[in-house]
């Protein structure tokens, strides 16, 4: 049986044994440089919403179940037009996943995703979390307002756009 990951919508990855960051202090430097602002910027052109979680440990092997776990907990399938996208990073356990929701799924597709989980790889394998983060919301604030441009008569912000800290 395929997890709900699988079937549709996202992508998953991990990242090297290089990467030394140390705990709750990584987490939260993390959070510093790659913070709200970034995601602001992302969706000031666009009626998509993103969203960025990290946590130190991952309760799956897929890191895709996860996001969608959190996608789901967070209401982000409650968007008007079904266009959030979740960015998640587990530190410890090195993985990572980009999840979007139907509306922008079918814009972009599998591919899509694939490929800014490898830039997002990329960036880490230079031990630069932050920057990868950033760049990612910033790639899916692009693709998010090429299909759903903003609309100042209709276009509200759905979602908070702090980055969450799980455990």
């Amino acid at each position: 049986m395929k997890s709900r990951g699988e079937e549709h919508h996202g992508v998953a990855g991990e990242f090297p044994h290089r990467y030394r960051g140390k705990g709750r202090e990584s987490a939260a430097r993390v959070g510093e440089e790659a913070n709200a602002r970034q995601v602001q910027k992302a969706e000031q052109r666009t009626s998509g919403e993103i969203r960025v979680f990290v946590e130190h440990r991952c309760r799956y092997v897929n890191a895709i179940d996860r996001a969608v776990e959190i996608f789901e907990n967070l209401q982000m399938h409650k968007t008007k037009l079904r266009n959030a996208v979740i960015v998640y990073v587990a530190t410890k356990d090195r993985q990572l996943a980009v999840y979007g929701d139907e509306g922008i799924h079918q814009k972009v597709g599998n591919e899509y995703w694939a490929n800014e989980v490898v830039k997002m790889i990329n960036a880490f394998n230079r031990d630069n979390i932050a920057e990868g983060i950033a760049q990612c919301v910033k790639n899916i604030g692009e693709a998010l307002s090429t299909h759903f441009p903003y609309d100042s008569n209709t276009d509200k912000n759905e979602l908070p756009d702090d980055i969450i800290f799980g455990r």
